[in-house]
């Protein structure tokens, strides 16, 4: 597992840097440097990971070790239950330093302020330099993103995507668009029917290595959230592209039409469910980008459907990475709208009446998987309406799903979701009643709560709360010009609807506070 000869440098390789391409090993020499792969007790449980996502960063930490051995790199492996593993990078870093007495670390830049922090400290620990690369695997640097920024009155992802298409020539034409729009989500927000073809994405049966792993986390992690087994993620690179081109032969055609779309007991519908690979290092962002472009130009994908995913990458994903970093580390304790609520119960078991809410939350559970609308539109809805603490809620996503890294999740949750942050990555807060719920998916015709009573014990409790979040935050908000028309419906209201509506409001969130199923 080790190898106990010295080496010139020493070169970490975080759980989320799963790429052969990275900074840290293209800097490296394989004749004389050493690989360190570190599964860290502090990483697995400073939030509770779901048992999934600990298993398949563990799997694919260990596969991606494997890969670099079997080309010619040396690689020392400190896993979980190794004897005398210190359970944090820090003391695993001073550990093989002892016992390789390196001249040199090398790291490329982690994905978390607080791991970034904690590297600042080795040189001090270790008494060895520590060099801190540039993450090259993002399309827009950190520099970058802040000269973007700098002088700007708004930050809005929109202007920002559209320099990424210029920069990446993506759906560009002689300098212009492709089709003469940069954004086909007009287009993209037409719900779903039962009857249609739902392809499923490709399951992997798990190999040795991942049997083992999946045996260590049922044994380590018992009291976290999360199904583990079926467990059916790609852990390699290979069955990564596997699953992505699947995707592109059987989804990425109807992937932007029903993008939005929610159906009970359809988890994926036609996404690309290849997020935590990405995010892992497993897929390469510009990569996926050209694929699916080369399927629009060779007439196997619609241009609605191109865009709108390759927006999701380099424009979200980029984006949210740039937010993070140049607004870190105050950005973590946004709390722009004074939400206190403790989070319900209800999200760490589905138990709930709200159909939509529990459909989410169970295959959040099942599979620490949403798509983005689930996330957005029902679970973070819902937090948002209530007054739920945003800290907590970022704490949620960050744990119960795959994908979910804190650069990526934490502009997510408290820009976009729950505009904690007073809204300077949203111009307005991603709020609704249940109507847009039932327009978007088939929940609602199941549910013991009717969509169409806007208050009473039987109404959807997202009608009431939607009002009653109006009402509460009227006087920050009245002036959004994208809440005008709410607003004018309000105030049109009479005094007794109002009245009964913010009441309503007011005894769905007393059982909520009381713990009472809702």
């Amino acid at each position: 597992m080790t190898h106990e000869t010295g080496c010139r440098n020493l070169v970490l390789i975080l759980g989320d840097q799963l790429t052969p391409s990275l900074s840290s090993l293209r800097a490296a020499d394989r004749a004389m440097d050493r690989v360190l792969f570190v599964e860290a007790h502090e990483e697995t449980t400073y939030v509770r990971h779901h048992k999934k996502k600990i298993a398949f960063v563990l799997s694919a930490m260990r596969h991606f070790a494997e890969e670099l051995r079997r080309i010619g790199w040396s690689v020392d492996y400190v896993k979980l239950e190794d004897e005398g593993n210190t359970g944090s990078f820090r003391g695993e870093v001073e550990r093989a330093c002892r016992r390789l007495s390196p001249q040199k670390i090398v790291v490329t830049e982690p994905g978390e302020w607080r791991v970034l922090e904690d590297m600042k400290t080795w040189q001090a620990a270790s008494g060895l330099p520590v060099d801190i690369l540039d993450d090259t695997r993002f399309l827009c640097s950190r520099a970058e993103f802040r000269a973007w920024a700098s002088g700007r009155k708004q930050l809005r992802m929109e202007h920002f995507y559209r320099d990424m298409r210029q920069k990446t020539g993506l759906l560009m034409d002689d300098g212009k668009p492709a089709g003469g729009r940069w954004n086909y989500d007009a287009d993209n927000r037409k719900p779903a029917r039962a009857d249609l073809f739902m392809p499923e994405p490709p399951r992997f049966s798990p190999d040795p290595v991942t049997v083992e792993v999946l045996t260590l986390v049922e044994r380590r992690f018992t009291d976290h959230i999360g199904t583990l087994r079926p467990f059916w993620f790609a852990v390699t690179r290979a069955e990564a592209e596997k699953a992505f081109d699947a995707f592109l032969d059987h989804a990425l055609a109807d992937f932007g039409t029903y993008q939005d779309a929610m159906l009970k007991g359809e988890k994926f519908l036609y996404h690309a469910v290849v997020s935590a690979y990405l995010n892992a290092g497993l897929l390469d962002p510009l990569d996926l980008c050209r694929k699916a472009v080369a399927a629009y130009q060779k007439g196997a994908a619609p241009l609605n459907a191109v865009e709108g995913f390759i927006r999701q990458i380099i424009g979200w994903r980029e984006y949210v990475r740039g937010i993070y970093w140049l607004k870190m580390p105050d950005y973590a304790a946004s709390n722009g709208l004074g939400a206190s609520r403790p989070l319900p119960d209800f999200y760490w078991t589905g138990d709930t009446d709200m159909l939509c809410m529990a459909e989410a939350i169970g295959q959040t559970i099942g599979d620490a998987y949403a798509h983005h609308i689930q996330r957005l539109m029902v679970t973070g809805n819902f937090a948002l309406l209530a007054g739920i603490d945003p800290q907590e809620v970022h704490e949620w996503y960050l744990a119960v799903y795959a994908d979910a890294y804190e650069w990526v999740e934490l502009p997510n949750t408290l820009g976009m979701s729950q505009f904690a942050d007073g809204g300077l990555l949203a111009s307005k807060p991603y709020m609704s009643s249940g109507n847009y719920i039932n327009k978007m998916s088939d929940y609602c015709g199941s549910c013991p709560y009717e969509v169409k009573a806007r208050n009473g014990a039987d109404a959807c409790p997202f009608n009431a709360l939607y009002w009653d979040f109006l009402a509460r935050h009227k006087q920050s908000m009245k002036n959004n010009p994208r809440l005008g028309q709410a607003y004018a419906v309000w105030n049109k209201m009479d005094g007794e609807k109002r009245e009964a509506l913010r009441e309503s409001a007011a005894i769905f969130l007393k059982r909520l506070d009381e713990k009472q199923k809702v």
